[in-house]
């Protein structure tokens, strides 16, 4: 009989160049945020309108995804996703040359479409390409990869985005704001490019991704088997909070690093720095992969999520180099937080994975929602109180570690 391991680690390789691929896109958006805020003149709520309809998408489509991978299997979903997330790319051209703000909301959403897609289809499937013991494990070495394209994006999206044009401080504004337009043109061709290249190597070896735990199987019930469970309730929520709360921090860091009393420096330069805060989280993500391995997984979320909460008062309560580094090295204790949330839900949910990764995907609309919030108190209080929300859903991450600590693994209480 043939040895299924070095086709499950071979498909997890390609698998894992998916999480590279959405990190890198949605950590694109966080040099995007003080770019279109100063092209289209913006307050800090409007701008993070690039958030909201990015991470709008998880909300009205991870539950047809889910439905899609359960009647298509994971491996035609996911060639769907990459060609939505291409075509999505491409709306950004159009959108710059009409000018139109809206146009340019309209294409984070189909990009975000593609990517929630993508997500319902890849973390499941990344769980189980091997033994179930460490699925936590594979998880989480996969999102330290996921990470890695988080820590590029800034570097990359602050040299393109971020250099001359509206931040060069030439006296022609117009020029100035059509040199920003083409450099999200840019930005975002690449990414278009890069992707493309991508969809058509998975579609070479897209047998590789057909694993027999997560066949296409009947779509119908699966909104409904997901809301049944009540674990996979609980996860939605950690889930919701948790990248509301990720997303939030990361969507403000530029802006709060270059006010005169954190470090007072260039959008270029906090652009770079934002890089450490994606470096955090991609060591962090390494290493937990190491403890997973050795450790419960509820006690290391807990810990994480109560350091990230202290961190988070810590920066809305201080200022100068202590804030700067406080913000900053919230990205290390982010980094086990989504994989775990996920897994640890997964194994306690009653829901089969494709509803249960539907429903916790369609939390992600978290990134959404909080950083509206944090755009409204940031216009009335400042960008330092704004740490005061994330803050709040660190606390509650830690409840619910706590609670999957107490639940035994393989434990499913979700309709009791």
């Amino acid at each position: 009989m043939e040895n299924p391991a070095p086709r499950a680690n071979l498909a997890f390789i390609y698998v894992t160049s998916l999480f590279f691929a959405w990190g890198f896109v949605t950590a694109t958006l966080d040099p995007l945020v003080p770019l279109v805020r100063s092209v289209f003149t913006l307050s800090y709520s409007e701008s993070l309108l690039t958030q909201f309809a990015f991470f709008l998408s998880y909300g009205v489509m991870s539950l047809p995804a889910a439905m899609l991978v359960a009647r298509k299997g994971s491996a035609d979903a996911i060639i769907i996703a990459l060609a939505a997330m291409v075509a999505g790319c491409l709306l950004i051209p159009l959108a710059t040359a009409l000018r139109e703000y809206g146009v340019v909301l309209l294409a984070l959403f189909v990009i975000g479409s593609g990517i929630t897609l993508l997500q319902v289809a890849a973390n499941p499937l990344a769980a189980a390409l091997g033994p179930p013991a460490r699925s936590h494990f594979r998880l989480t070495l996969s999102q330290a990869f996921n990470s890695l394209g988080t820590v590029l994006a800034p570097l990359v999206g602050s040299v393109i985005m971020l250099r001359g044009g509206v931040f060069g401080g030439g006296l022609d504004q117009e020029a100035n704001r059509s040199e920003s337009l083409g450099h999200i043109d840019t930005s975002f061709l690449i990414v278009a490019a890069v992707i493309a290249l991508l969809a058509t190597l998975l579609w070479r070896v897209r047998r590789l991704l057909v694993t027999p735990g997560l066949a296409p199987e009947d779509s119908s019930q699966v909104l409904f088997e997901a809301l049944s469970s009540r674990w996979a309730l609980a996860g939605a929520a950690a889930i919701f909070l948790y990248v509301g709360a990720e997303v939030s921090v990361a969507s403000i860091i530029i802006n709060f690093l270059m006010q005169p009393d954190i470090l007072g420096i260039s959008a270029e330069q906090a652009g770079r720095l934002l890089s450490l805060y994606w470096l955090g989280a991609m060591i962090g993500r390494f290493a937990g992969s190491a403890l997973l391995s050795k450790m419960r997984a509820g006690p290391l979320l807990a810990a994480a999520a109560l350091a990230a909460a202290i961190l988070c008062l810590t920066v809305s309560q201080t200022g100068g180099m202590v804030a700067a580094v406080a913000v900053l090295a919230i990205g290390l204790f982010n980094s086990i937080m989504f994989p775990t949330i996920f897994t640890l839900t997964l194994e306690r949910s009653s829901a089969p994975a494709p509803a249960t990764s539907g429903l916790l995907c369609m939390a992600i609309v978290g990134g959404a929602l909080l950083p509206q919030l944090v755009g409204q108190v940031a216009d009335r209080a400042g960008l330092s109180l704004t740490f005061l929300v994330p803050a709040l859903a660190y606390g509650a991450i830690t409840l619910f570690a706590a609670l999957a600590a107490r639940t035994p693994h393989g434990r499913r209480t979700g309709t009791t």
